[in-house]
């Protein structure tokens, strides 16, 4: 694919910081830092304290570990180059740069998408068949599981950067973004979009809202089981975990069918910008919370850790 064939444009424009008024800007700078470093160091800890300690050996904190790792990889493709823009005073990212930024935006973002299915189907095991649970849910059927989530999203986000790839480029090349994201870049083409735009309503929402279908799936079937456990403390322990869960996949997949699933029409960058800033930045930082902090076993796992850091030598 010829260099004159894909684009005219050797870089691309990220204006949404620098459009916000000054002080705004500075404001957002430390907002989005502190957000950014409160995510990195969570999942971190999450992902030190699960591999450290052997009772924190089973599949569901092997998903959750690999969540965290996914969570920090997703805000570090995008926060961080923002971030640099603003301290250098510099706007643009390169042709290739922005192309490969998407790439891997996109894996993460599936990765994020399928790893919430998977736990799903672990809690659905672990709740409607306990007895079978160690049987059904083997170290290898894990290491598949996860192994094909990343086999299904690396494909996917090559088949859509490829797609945006091919495209031409000709004038305008500010992105009213943070990032160089699937619909902004669209918006800048002077090639037929129509393609992309369909792959992105086809096959796109079904990888997308398949997982989507099975996480509710499992959850109901986990609430019909739950409604027949007699202790009411049960039942509400498992309705609470069953409420923070959901409450993160409602926040991960509303804001995504918001930006991507619309009529173009119906688009605006500052919308598009707010419900983009809430999946990719504030869901990776509330995962440590969510998922881990409240949990007994977590705790106990990061406190055994701390005290190893912190005591004597």
């Amino acid at each position: 694919m010829s260099r004159s064939n894909q684009s005219s444009i050797s870089e691309f424009l990220l204006l949404w910081l620098s459009r916000q008024p000054q002080h705004q800007q500075q404001l957002l700078f430390v907002l989005f830092l502190c957000m950014y470093l409160a995510s990195v160091l969570g999942n971190l800890l999450i992902i030190l304290s699960i591999s450290t300690d052997s009772r924190l050996h089973t599949p569901m904190y092997f998903f959750l570990s690999n969540l965290s790792f996914v969570d920090v990889c997703f805000s570090s493709t995008t926060v961080p180059k923002m971030l640099t823009n603003h301290i250098l005073g510099i706007q643009s990212i390169s042709f290739s740069g922005c192309i490969t930024q998407l790439y891997f935006f996109v894996v993460f973002a599936v990765m994020d998408n399928l790893l919430l299915s998977v736990m799903s189907y672990d809690r659905f095991v672990a709740v409607c068949h306990p007895l079978h649970y160690t049987t059904k849910m083997t170290h290898l059927l894990c290491a598949l599981m996860v192994a094909g989530s990343w086999i299904t999203a690396s494909m996917h986000s090559l088949l859509h950067t490829l797609m945006i790839a091919r495209l031409s480029f000709c004038a305008n090349n500010a992105i009213p973004h943070f990032f160089c994201d699937v619909t902004p870049v669209l918006r800048l083409s002077c090639s037929d979009t129509h393609l992309s735009e369909m792959m992105i309503l086809t096959e796109g929402a079904l990888i997308m809202m398949a997982p989507l279908v099975c996480i509710l799936v499992s959850y109901i079937c986990i609430t019909c089981a739950v409604l027949r456990v007699p202790s009411t403390k049960g039942k509400w322990k498992a309705f609470s975990t069953c409420g923070s869960h959901l409450a993160v996949v409602s926040l991960f997949y509303g804001t995504i069918i918001a930006v991507y699933f619309n009529p173009s029409s119906s688009h605006s960058a500052e919308k598009d910008t707010v419900a983009t800033v809430m999946y990719t930045v504030v869901t990776p930082m509330l995962n440590p919370f969510i998922y881990s902090l409240r949990n007994k076993d977590m705790k106990g796992a990061l406190r055994k850790m701390i005290g190893r850091m912190t005591g004597p030598m």
